[in-house]
């Protein structure tokens, strides 16, 4: 059995998230960094009906809702962008957000040990759900944020 134990402390063991423009129109990349947490949703949506010779209502699965969600801790350069013009990282997290623009994401889960195993899961969708929030309790800025993927998460 092998586990996935992206935990602090755990050596060769990393979850990294990394975004890219869709369209072509930015190029590069930008790898999130201080991920405190990650959600990956699939929620399948069902259609239910009764019938009048059934005692029990009848259901079938329908299209599935997917996301990914998680908490920041922010960082200047990954959340307002570098300033680097027509790159995804120039742009940041706030500027693909705001621009609505469509992305393509990969998650990786694994070791990062020359032939390392692990898993990625990729997809497309849109950045949103961003709220910075600072407190006495939590000084550094964290943010919530999610990836709503357009369409399926392809696992390899």
């Amino acid at each position: 059995m092998a586990y996935i134990y992206p935990a602090p402390g755990v050596t060769d063991v990393e979850v990294t998230l990394t975004l890219e423009d869709n369209s072509g129109t930015l190029t590069g990349s930008l790898v999130l960094p201080s991920l405190q947490d990650i959600t990956l949703n699939n929620s399948n949506d069902v259609f239910t009906w009764t019938q009048l010779d059934e005692t029990a209502k009848l259901q079938v699965a329908t299209t599935s809702t997917n996301s990914l969600s998680m908490n920041l801790v922010l960082e200047q350069d990954s959340f307002f962008g570098t300033g680097a013009a027509g790159t995804v990282a120039g742009t940041g997290v706030i500027g693909l957000s705001t621009n609505k623009t469509l992305v393509d994401f990969t998650l990786f889960l694994g070791k990062t040990s020359a032939g390392g195993a692990g898993k990625t899961v990729t997809g497309s969708g849109y950045v949103t759900g961003l709220a910075p929030t600072v407190s006495a309790d939590s000084p550094v800025w964290v943010s919530p944020i999610t990836l709503t993927v357009t369409g399926e998460y392809t696992i390899s």
